[in-house]
């Protein structure tokens, strides 16, 4: 964490990875406005804040912001897509969109480690980032694992699919099981939040809505446990061995 314009402005300036930056509502100040310019063009999320929430972070002269310091990298699709192929990969993709619950996200980075997945999509907003929990869920594959973050993973789901990508959302209003996909190829999985699911957008942009059937009465599964089953079925349908 780091705190005070100046220094969250020069740590921008350095290329410092930075996870999300918190702003005082109401702050004016010709510092402040060198940082909305230094900010502009990033992916990093900036959220408004009152002044007390800043003030439970720390005691310290914070002027207003604080910043949050990412333990990984991020990186892009656009760039990271290219070198997969030029690799002679088949890449495969795991997007999570809406999903907010950090323990549920390292454990999906440790099933995509361990399968072999190439990377993680999120969004830059109202989604989980890689921070402590996350990465201790994940036993550390968040170290090893590409996250990719976007800011419109509609416009991401846009450039796979031009790029020869075959999208499967998982959803409970899937056409059929899971088992019957098409999972050949370059392909990108994208599970929802438990709650509301995969965004009617990103739906329409998928080449197959797929289902895990369910015995019992409740309504879904763990968004982790799903998608460890899906991950695996797709590398069982791909003709590919771990």
């Amino acid at each position: 964490m780091i705190f005070g314009v100046r220094a969250v402005i020069e740590a921008l300036q350095a290329g410092k990875e930075i996870d999300k930056i918190l702003i005082k509502r109401d702050i004016q100040s010709d510092l402040s406005k060198e940082l909305f310019a230094a900010l502009k063009g990033t992916t990093i999320p900036v959220q408004r804040v009152p002044i007390e929430r800043l003030n439970r972070i720390t005691k310290k002269n914070h002027q207003g912001v604080v910043a949050f310091i990412s333990p990984v990298t991020y990186q892009l699709t656009e760039q990271l897509v290219p070198f997969l192929f030029e690799e002679g990969k088949n890449p495969f993709f795991i997007m999570l969109d809406g999903v907010t619950d950090v323990r549920n996200f390292g454990a999906i980075a440790r099933t995509c480690e361990c399968a072999g997945v190439d990377a993680l999509i999120i969004p830059n907003r109202d989604s989980v980032s890689v921070n402590a929990d996350a990465i201790k869920t994940s036993a550390g594959a968040l170290h090893k694992l590409p996250v990719c973050r976007e800011l419109n993973l509609t416009a991401t789901l846009r450039y796979l699919k031009e790029s020869g990508f075959r999208i499967i959302a998982a959803t409970e209003k899937g056409d059929y099981n899971y088992t019957e996909a098409d999972y050949s190829g370059p392909l990108c999985i994208i599970m929802g939040a438990e709650d509301k699911g995969v965004s009617y957008d990103n739906l329409a942009l998928c080449d197959e809505w797929v289902k895990i059937p369910m015995r019992g009465t409740i309504e879904s599964l763990n968004v982790s446990v799903a998608a460890g089953i899906l991950i695996y079925e797709a590398i069982r349908g791909r003709g590919e061995t771990i």
